[in-house]
């Protein structure tokens, strides 16, 4: 069974000091890469998710209209604009580790990687197909949003996914929970990167 590991959003602003920060998500990305050099043997393929927002655009209703607050449920503040500082990768988060990069949320809004594609036009689906996995570990931010929406189209794609629990962070621990039972519910299984090393 060939494995990928899909780390969700984890960016400069969906982290400590980012404009939609998610507490924890510093330390996530930092453990990440831990995880990721502790496992790389378990390892076929290490891709990443970006959310990459038009500049000067509401992207498909993602962003309220100018002066208009966002809701926290369907808009959003101003976060991840394209070739901005808050859209890169988290500096914690080792890029030489990562094997590909697919970016979604480009004029629509997107929470699930398997919405993004590559810089070549690959969709999330197409590259695993390329590259014979049959299975994932998902991490990432946050958990009650995009790994959430992630974990979800995984599952229905009939693909074994396992959520590394201690490198995820939500928004908000109700939330959080709620979109834990629904991964779950869907055929998901949560474990912790320590028991992901050991084979657990």
């Amino acid at each position: 069974m060939a494995t990928a590991v899909l780390i969700v959003d984890v960016q400069n602003d969906f982290a400590e000091g980012g404009s939609l920060a998610v507490a924890g998500g510093a330390e996530v990305a930092a453990d990440i890469t831990v995880f990721l050099k502790a496992a790389k043997e378990r390892i076929a393929l290490v891709v990443a998710s970006q959310d990459w927002h038009l500049p000067n655009s509401l992207d498909g209703g993602h962003f309220p209209p100018p002066g208009t607050p966002p809701d926290m449920r369907h808009t959003w503040p101003l976060h991840c604009i394209q070739e901005s500082h808050g859209a890169e990768l988290h500096p914690a988060l080792d890029q030489s580790l990562i094997d590909l990069v697919v970016r979604k949320g480009v004029g629509v809004p997107a929470y699930s990687a398997f919405q993004g594609s590559t810089d070549g036009g690959m969709s999330l689906d197409e590259v695993l197909k390329a590259h014979d996995i049959d299975a994932l570990v998902v991490c990432g931010l946050a958990t009650d949003y995009c790994v959430h929406q992630t974990v979800l189209d995984g599952c229905a794609r009939k693909i074994p996914v396992i959520v590394l629990s201690d490198l995820c962070a939500g928004v908000a621990a109700e939330t959080s929970r709620l979109a834990v039972l629904e991964m779950k519910d869907a055929g998901a299984t949560f474990m912790t990167s320590v028991q992901y090393e050991k084979g657990s």
